[in-house]
């Protein structure tokens, strides 16, 4: 049942771990299921991103609990079946340890719009900072969705990031984006620290421009692509 779900959730680990977010067999997505809006399949734990296959998908539940599958879930659950329950708009999650993201959030600044990447982010990134260690239980969890939101996208101080949309294409986009944004922003912070951001009218005309179902769509489609080929 929902295959080509399943095999957008399979793409999408492929592509995050060929990104470098992959962290060995530590991150996460998840993916509500479409007629059974209290549920959502979810990457098992103990297997890498890349290893993401239709046998080792569970089912779980908004309570964190599994409901199908043969493989363990993950500790950090809550941050999935948390964000669910508070975002109905929402219905794909990722979690990653992406490098730059973990070692930008070390700063205690807030995101520059760098570039392209920033500008996406100009309305404002959230950063959970009420603990640093693992998201385990059901109460981290619903800090983790107070604290984002409305936004489609967050840092967990020294941990990580959470991406929330309504596609797997939108989250895993803004994924990336996040990770690229806070690459520039450390090369840029170890030149100096940023002199020239250009004007703010300018940073909302590329976010605007950025922000668009047809960008996620069209850049997924193209990652997918790019995996065949490597």
């Amino acid at each position: 049942m929902h295959d080509e779900l399943k095999q957008r959730m399979i793409e999408a680990g492929r592509i995050l771990e060929q990104a470098g977010q992959g962290d060995w067999t530590r991150g996460h997505i998840s993916l509500r299921v479409p007629d059974a809006p209290d549920r959502f399949y979810m990457k098992a734990s103990k297997i890498g991103l890349e290893e993401i296959a239709f046998d080792n998908i569970i089912t779980v539940g908004l309570d964190g609990e599994k409901i199908e599958g043969e493989h363990g879930r993950h500790n950090e659950v809550y941050i999935h079946s948390e964000v669910l329950r508070a975002r109905p708009d929402v219905n794909a999650v990722v979690h990653t340890h992406a490098p730059h993201a973990v070692s930008f959030s070390a700063l205690g600044k807030p995101l520059q719009a760098i570039g392209h990447p920033g500008a996406i982010f100009a309305e404002g990134l959230p950063v959970f900072s009420e603990t640093t260690e693992l998201i385990t239980t059901a109460d981290r969890g619903r800090a983790v969705a107070t604290t984002l939101g409305t936004h489609g996208a967050m840092l967990l101080q020294n941990h990580g990031l959470v991406t929330a949309a309504p596609t797997i294409e939108q989250a895993v986009y803004l994924a990336l984006s996040l990770e690229n944004a806070c690459m520039m922003q450390l090369w840029v912070e170890a030149a100096g620290g940023a002199k020239a951001l250009g004007k703010p009218e300018d940073v909302q005309a590329k976010r605007k421009h950025m922000f668009r179902d047809e960008m996620f769509k069209a850049t997924f489609a193209y990652l997918v692509r790019r995996l065949k080929r490597s």
